[in-house]
């Protein structure tokens, strides 16, 4: 199976990608040339981490029947400083006080099963090349 994603620069620091009929936009802060009117993609990258843990979070209380209104995920990053490169990532299940406390192991289990956790536990590898042609 293959995705492909179309990346567009639409003007300013912005680039989006197109992914089938959906664009996610990115945008540079002004401090960078921007405009700020939306996430850069380091940002989404992260927040990717972070939605695909809620994903499997949301399913595991979906097919158990708990309610999930009171359950938040707080991502927390920390940088190298030297370098500037993240060194780690925490994700805190927030629950409520009345959430079972038999399904809390299994919750965090079930999180760990995020698929972009495991794709950074196991980076593919990244080609770029360029060519001179029509966009086909």
């Amino acid at each position: 199976m293959a995705v492909e994603m179309v990346i567009h620069f639409p003007g300013g620091a912005c680039v989006d990608a197109q992914v089938g009929d959906m664009v996610i936009r990115t945008d540079q802060p002004p401090d960078a040339g921007g405009e700020g009117s939306a996430p850069t993609p380091f940002t989404l990258f992260l927040a990717s981490l972070g939605t695909c843990t809620g994903i499997y979070v949301l399913s595991f209380c979906q097919q158990r029947g708990l309610p999930t209104d009171d359950i938040k995920i707080l991502e927390r990053v920390e940088f190298d400083p030297a370098t500037h490169m993240v060194q780690t990532v925490d994700l805190e299940i927030v629950l409520p006080e009345d959430f079972p406390q038999r399904y809390r192991a299994a919750l965090i289990r079930a999180a760990e099963l995020c698929a972009v956790k495991r794709h950074l536990q196991q980076p593919p590898e990244v080609q770029v090349t360029a060519r001179i042609g029509t966009s086909n």
